[in-house]
């Protein structure tokens, strides 16, 4: 039985960028990565809980309606909206899950970064599995170098993120910083660099090693039994 859970796929919840949607995070998911690799998850992709009131001009390619996690002002110092947010994202959890990980993507992958340090302050995510994993493509730090620091992740980075980690950065994205800033708030972070900017890479031989190593290195983390121990 215990073999058959170890070679059962991950399901993996999937956050995508901000004026962005589950269809678009997709959409950019098969145009990088190859079809035999996406095949190796459970993926499940999630709307954001807030229609997008900016007109976005980056998507000309891909259709609305964009949705969005949480707001923020111009300089991203306050963050609105993130306790419903949050709630919005456990119930989806409770929804279609068990999950065992979750990838995200810009402003899905700020949210994703802190749900492990969250979950461990038992201040959200607790009517939930323990994430055993996350992937994170261009994400950034709650009350780092750019962004402001929503009440409830006041403390998800206050010490070392245990939780297994990927993460993608783009050599060419003017954000760079605050990606390598986040790496350092996670324990043995595995970091995969592309030659690309701000957007899902397409992912070259050696890198699609890394992600398949990774995998199966998640898959094999035992998770004790959740519920309400975990509260």
């Amino acid at each position: 039985m215990e073999n058959y859970q170890y070679e059962k796929k991950p399901r993996v919840l999937c956050l995508h960028s901000h004026g962005s949607s589950a269809e678009i995070l997709k959409k950019e998911l098969v145009l990088g990565w190859p079809q035999f690799l996406l095949e190796k998850l459970d993926l499940v992709f999630l709307d954001g809980p807030f229609l997008l009131q900016d007109k976005v001009d980056a998507h000309d390619i891909f259709h609305p309606p964009y949705y969005e996690w949480f707001q923020a002002n111009k300089d991203f110092k306050e963050i609105y909206n993130f306790e419903e947010c949050l709630q919005y994202v456990e119930a989806n959890m409770e929804k279609y899950g068990p999950f065992d990980g979750v990838l995200g993507f810009s402003q899905g992958a700020i949210l994703t970064a802190s749900m492990p340090g969250m979950q461990r302050e038992r201040v959200a995510l607790t009517k939930v599995p323990k994430i055993k994993f996350v992937i994170i493509i261009a994400g950034a730090k709650f009350g780092g170098l750019e962004f402001g620091c929503p009440k409830l992740a006041s403390n998800a980075f206050a010490s070392p993120i245990e939780c297994p980690s990927l993460h993608f950065i783009g050599e060419k994205d003017p954000r760079i910083l605050n990606e390598e800033e986040l790496v350092g708030c996670f324990m043995n972070p595995v970091v995969i660099y592309y030659p690309e900017g701000h957007k899902v890479p397409n992912l070259d031989a050696e890198s699609i090693e890394t992600v398949i190593e990774f995998i199966n290195k998640v898959k094999k983390i035992k998770m004790p039994l959740q519920g309400n121990s975990n509260l």
